[in-house]
């Protein structure tokens, strides 16, 4: 008698993989550029050095390769079904993100948090029984969309004069950490969370060093200390 199909299973790493080449099909994302707004302001302080969203890299691999590992290994168990339904939701918006961010910074944002929150769901909804292939990957996923949404709506906030870009990045970076020590107390064990946000805070550090903007820089090492402390009593309590 022949296995039935694992249609979920499937078409979470067929998401994935689309996921991944969907820079192919539109230029590559690297930040907001100011032409994208009415300010004329050209440096945004929430926004991470280029250098950061090199993590793409690193995420794609890493939900392909979990999600192969799962589909192989995993296909109908319980607490991965749990997980995939919001992650495939998340995909699916992330497969158009790139082409939504060029074309309409405000839509990108919206669609960021959406993308967000459901990657949140699925690392909650993860088991603990393969962390490697099923809870990790995913929450370094979730914690990097966690930093975008809150860099994408300080972008916004001040591109369309809504608030200074300094007010912006002020209030999104403290938005940003208090919405990520939430989530990671619902989940400590789940280092690669902290580990992503950890990783833009460190390139918001890098790109407002030059202009010496302290308010900005000392939230983000703020934001890593307390990240990082909480990581690692995390992991110790596990």
């Amino acid at each position: 008698m022949s296995r039935p199909v694992p249609y979920l299973a499937v078409a979470v790493l067929l998401l994935s993989i689309f996921f991944a080449v969907s820079p192919w099909f539109s230029s590559n994302f690297a930040g907001y550029s100011p032409d994208q707004f009415p300010s004329t302001e050209t440096f945004w302080p929430v926004q991470p050095a280029g250098w950061t969203f090199g993590i793409w890299g690193l995420i794609y691999i890493w939900l392909i390769a979990g999600a192969a590992w799962g589909v192989w290994k995993a296909p109908e168990e319980k607490n991965w079904q749990r997980m995939r339904r919001p992650l495939a939701i998340s995909l699916l918006l992330g497969c158009f993100w790139i082409a939504a961010a060029n074309a309409s910074p405000v839509w990108a944002t919206v669609m960021i948090l959406v993308m967000a929150v459901t990657a949140i769901m699925a690392m909650l909804r993860a088991g603990e029984s393969d962390p490697w292939w099923q809870l990790r990957p995913v929450a370094l996923y979730a914690g990097w969309l966690t930093a975008a949404t809150g860099v994408g709506t300080g972008v916004v906030l001040g591109g369309y004069e809504i608030l200074s870009y300094q007010t912006a990045a002020l209030v999104m970076l403290v938005v940003v950490l208090v919405a990520a020590l939430i989530v990671q107390s619902l989940r400590p064990s789940a280092w690669a969370y902290p580990a992503a946000i950890i990783w833009a805070l460190v390139g918001v550090i890098a790109a407002n060093w030059p202009s010496q903007n302290w308010p900005v820089i000392g939230i983000a090492v703020l934001g890593i200390v307390l990240l990082g402390w909480r990581a690692v009593s995390g992991v110790r309590a596990a």
